[in-house]
Order: structure tokens, then sequence, then C-alpha cells
């Protein structure tokens, strides 16, 4: 695949994003997949794991600020 931007090569990377799921809710997923530009580093989720994160954020009790949920498959 290619950047929207750079049209540089995508590269499959692991990292921690965080995602807001409420006015005062954040969750961090740590090691979750993604595809980075290698020159500009934006990147892009998969559908497929775009699919589980979404899952998994909807199953998560978000009475607490901020957590921390590893990804795993």
């Amino acid at each position: 695949m290619k950047c929207y931007h750079r049209g540089n090569n995508l590269q499959k990377v692991i990292t921690d994003l965080p995602f807001k799921t409420k006015n005062n809710s954040i969750v961090i997923i740590r090691s979750l997949p993604v595809l980075q530009c290698e020159s500009c580093r934006e990147y892009e989720i998969e559908d497929a794991t775009m699919k589980y994160v979404e899952e998994k954020l909807s199953s998560l009790d978000n009475a607490a600020e901020l957590e921390i949920v590893r990804y795993a498959v």
C-alpha cells in the first residue's frame, strides 16, 4: 500500500494509540498493528483491525478516565 499524503510505502509496525471514547474517557490500545508511512509517519489502520478495536471499545466500561488495554486477537 502507498501513503495517501506522500505516496511512499507503508510498513507494518506495532504501536500504542489512544482512542477517545467519551468526553472524559480515553483508552490506550497497546501493541496495535498499523501501516505507517516510512517518510511522514502518518498511519492507517486496516479494516479488520479497526473492526476489532471498535468491538473492544464498545465492550469496555467507560467509567474510568484512562484505561489501557492490549490488542490481542
